[in-house]
Parts: C-alpha cells; sequence; structure tokens
C-alpha cells in the first residue's frame, strides 16, 4: 500500500545525544540502543472514521523519534500497519450502505492527507492487513503445528491462541489476570466464546461467516484475528528484536501483549521488543475522545476550518507524551500564539546565538520527549529575539532549521 508523501527533513550541524524513553514492560526510563538501522513497528488505524487529535498525537510521538534517530546518524526501518478488515470497520460500513473496501480506501487516504498536513514521516512499509494474509496463515500453521494454538469445534471451527504458550506472558503490561479479563472483554475480546480452553485465549483466525469477507487457508476459509496480523506483518517486514513496538496507551492490553507472545511463541525470545512505547490518550470536554462517544476533535476538520496543522502539532506537543490530557480551545489559541511568536522570531535579520538552544532541545527531547522543556526553551530564545535582539545573523535561520528537524514544524 502506498504510504503519504514525507516532508524534506533539514540537517542539523552535530549529533545530538542518544535516546532515552520510558519502556512499558520495564516501567521505567532506560537508553534506547538501536544499531546502525533503528527499528519500529507502530500500529495503525482501523479506518472506519476520520483521523482524531487522538490519532495525531501518538503518531506524533513516533514522529518525534524517527527524528531523533534520523538527527542521531541512523537509518530508521519504519513499518506501520493498517487493520482494513475488522468488525468495526464492517459494521460501519453496512451501516452506512456502502462497500467496506471503499470505506477503508477512503478513510486511508484522508488519513494520509491529515498526517502529510502535520508533517508526519511516513513509515517505509505502509501494511494493509488484506496485503498480509499469506504471512498471518503461515504464522496461524506455525502455532498449530507448535500447540501454541488450537481450533474450536463447532460450525465455526475459529483457532485460537493459547495465553499460556509463553512463560513470560503478561510481562509487558503487568496486568493481573482480573484487569486482563476485564480489559479484554471491552478491548475486542471474546471471553464468553464457547469452546475456548481459556477466557483470555485470542483470536488468531476467524472461520468464514456468511456475508463476511473471507480468503482460503489450509484450515479454512476465514479472516485473520486483530493481534496477528501485526505479529505477521512486524516478523516478515523487520524480524524479530525490533527497537520499538509503540502506539496508544489503551494498546498496552490486549493488542500488544499478544502480538508479542505470537510472535514470542514462535522466535523463542524473551521479548518482541527491546522497548515498548505508548502515548496517553487526548480528551476533550473531560472525557477521552472516542468515536463511540462522538466528541471527536478532527484533524480535518481543523484543517478546514483554517487551523494551521503547525498550531496543531505545537498545541499536542505540550503536554508530555505519556500523559492523557485534554485539549480545549485555550490549547489551541495558545499553540497559535506560540507559533506566531517563532515565526517573527526566526524572520529577524539576527538574534541571540542559537547553539545553547538547540543543544538543550536535544538534551530534552532525548530525555523521554520532554517536549514541554524543549518548547519552554525555545520559546525563551524567541522572547529574547523579540525583545532584545542579537547580533548573530545565522542564528534565526539555524533556529528554524532546529525546529523542523527536530519538532516537525516550518517557520
Amino acid at each position: 500500500m502506498q504510504s503519504w508523501s514525507a516532508p524534506a527533513v533539514p540537517v542539523l550541524p552535530g549529533r545530538g545525544p542518544a535516546l532515552r524513553l520510558y519502556d512499558t514492560a520495564d516501567r521505567q526510563v532506560r537508553p534506547v540502543s538501536p544499531g546502525p538501522t533503528a527499528s519500529m513497528y507502530v500500529c495503525g488505524i482501523t479506518p472506519y472514521d476520520a483521523t482524531h487529535l487522538g490519532h495525531a498525537a501518538t503518531y506524533l510521538v513516533f514522529d518525534l523519534i524517527h527524528r531523533l534517530w534520523l538527527d542521531t546518524g541512523h537509518q530508521v526501518n519504519y513499518v506501520q500497519n493498517v487493520t482494513d478488515v475488522d468488525d468495526p470497520l464492517l459494521e460501519r460500513a453496512e451501516r452506512d450502505g456502502v462497500q467496506w473496501q471503499e470505506l477503508a480506501a477512503s478513510q486511508v487516504e484522508l488519513f494520509g492527507t491529515d498526517m502529510t498536513a502535520l508533517r508526519v514521516l511516513p513509515p517505509r512499509d505502509y501494511v494493509a492487513a488484506t496485503e498480509a494474509i499469506a504471512e498471518v496463515v503461515e504464522l496461524v500453521e506455525k502455532m498449530l503445528a507448535a500447540g501454541s494454538a488450537y481450533i474450536v469445534d463447532g460450525d465455526y471451527p475459529d483457532i485460537y491462541f493459547r495465553a499460556d504458550a509463553t512463560e513470560q506472558f503478561g510481562y509487558e503490561s503487568g496486568f493481573d489476570r482480573a484487569t486482563m479479563l476485564e480489559l479484554f472483554a471491552e478491548r475486542g475480546g471474546d471471553p464468553d466464546r464457547a469452546g475456548k480452553a481459556d477466557p483470555l485465549d485470542a483470536l488468531l483466525w476467524r472461520a468464514a461467516r456468511p456475508g463476511e469477507p473471507s480468503w482460503p487457508s489450509p484450515f479454512g476459509a476465514g479472516r485473520p484475528g486483530w493481534h496477528v496480523e501485526c505479529a505477521a506483518i512486524a516478523l516478515s517486514r523487520i524480524g524479530s528484536g525490533i527497537d520499538i513496538q509503540g502506539g496508544g496507551s489503551d494498546l498496552v492490553f490486549p493488542h500488544h501483549e499478544f502480538s508479542a507472545a505470537h510472535a514470542e511463541s514462535l522466535t523463542g525470545e524473551r521479548r518482541f521488543a527491546r522497548h515498548y512505547v505508548h502515548a496517553g490518550m487526548i480528551g476533550w470536554d473531560g472525557h477521552k475522545m472516542s468515536k463511540s462517544r462522538g466528541n471527536l476533535v478532527l484533524v480535518s476538520k481543523l484543517r478546514a476550518a483554517g487551523t494551521d496543522p503547525a498550531a496543531i502539532r505545537l498545541g499536542l506537543l505540550a503536554g508530555h507524551y505519556r500523559s492523557d490530557r485534554f485539549w480545549d480551545d485555550a490549547t489551541l489559541a495558545a499553540a497559535e500564539a506560540r507559533l506566531d511568536r517563532w515565526r517573527a522570531a526566526t524572520t529577524l535579520p539576527a538574534g541571540p546565538a542559537a547553539d545553547d538552544v538547540i543543544a538543550r532541545v536535544r538534551r530534552y527531547l532525548a530525555d523521554d520527549l520532554d517536549t514541554a522543556k524543549a518548547l519552554a526553551a525555545l520559546d525563551g530564545w524567541a522572547t529574547d529575539a523579540l525583545e532584545y535582539g542579537g547580533h548573530d545573523a545565522a542564528a534565526p535561520r539555524l533556529v528554524a532549521t532546529a525546529v523542523d528537524a527536530l519538532l516537525g514544524v516550518a517557520l
């Protein structure tokens, strides 16, 4: 599948410090230590509705990581999926009286347009679930052969993954069984499915039902489960031992826990990813932003109303990526004012020296993406430039280049 177009990323003089990030599984901030090519798998959208600010905030996190890796001299193998066949998509298509393929294609296109406007660097491989059926079938065959999966007897012989197939299952989330069962039921699981060996066992292959899309396989026609899709795409495009698996915090369990376990049950490795990185949720009007609640703030609607995408980006970067936080009119107004000040300061004929502020921005971002401190440092430089001036003619353009390269904001 074709990803969106890539913005140019300017190269800054020098190199930033090595990146440190909070790891969900280890519950601490620790160094990220990739080789010459850093690898990252980030879960993509289920394309049944438009991009909201929660989506945007998540993908900005991994865009920052991508940019910081480039700044430290790494190549980046970034892979992202699109879950273009799943129950929510099929249900929305039926409700709206459109073909599910048509709905998926339109929303993938809109998502790409939003990502382009926000200047998010695209993945190297952008893979739809429907493009990875062969890889999923191969994985399911291997798990059946290894005994980590089984077929449920009945009219619809679905295939399930054994939650106890790996000894370390549960290490990523750290949740107890009661919490797992609660979240499993809330987030797409089917704990009450008759015939399962354990309520926590996760669907690998959904046997074909009347009126549902399906693909042939050695174990009967059907379609992939949610978690195995990501395991198959990540293993085929990156391999085991990826540097970062990432997404929103609502994916920690069950999605990321199971996709990691699927891969680990076949590779025998203790950890699917060296780092598990998750972004906090964005809320509006005191609640989590979600389609079911109907309180979405859509990137496309903000853009259509004339909002500068750079201001959207700055508004989302004003809070720490791991924190759950709220968006409101004041957040956007503050971001627009900040953008105006930065643009005014970086178009001056001269300004204060830029080396110190760029070094601090690099240091703050490398420390678990502390965007609040990075933005504050740039605010200070802009205030000095606007109120007191400076004698360095190269500084305004150099600061603008740094803001573009590291934060993805074009001034």
